[in-house]
């Protein structure tokens, strides 16, 4: 791979795994799409950063169950399912406006509602995907 390609590659990535820790503690800024991205980004660039991010035991087992088999467990989508009732209440707080209330709602809601009707278990081992 080119070197700048690989450098645009690696920037997205650290952009994305950034973005993730800032999303951990910050309302209405996701976490998991930043981590998904990251390591697609790091697996075009670097292998072993991409490893690095899979085999990482607080976020590594939920990247796997979704690039392996499009799962995400119950107690993400619970904590998901809060995080963004929380970031709608204290946007409907902090704005005082109808229009952003009902905006971020509707978003968040359309997002609640795709997240929720991810499969939420992995297949039995040496099923089919």
């Amino acid at each position: 791979m080119p070197r700048p390609r690989r450098l645009a590659y690696l920037a997205l990535g650290y952009a994305c795994l950034g973005l993730a820790a800032a999303g951990a503690v910050l309302p209405l800024l996701p976490t998991t799409i930043f981590l998904i991205i990251a390591a697609w980004a790091f697996g075009r660039a670097s292998p072993a950063l991409r490893e690095r991010l899979l085999n990482d035991p607080r976020v590594g087992p939920g990247l796997r169950n979704w690039q392996q088999h499009g799962t995400v467990s119950r107690r993400a989508k619970r904590a998901a399912a809060f995080a963004m009732a929380a970031s709608w209440a204290l946007a409907t707080l902090l704005s005082g406006s109808l229009l952003v209330s009902l905006l971020s709602g509707a978003c968040l809601l359309a997002v609640a509602a795709w997240l929720l009707t991810r499969p939420s278990d992995s297949p039995p081992a040496g099923g089919t995907a």
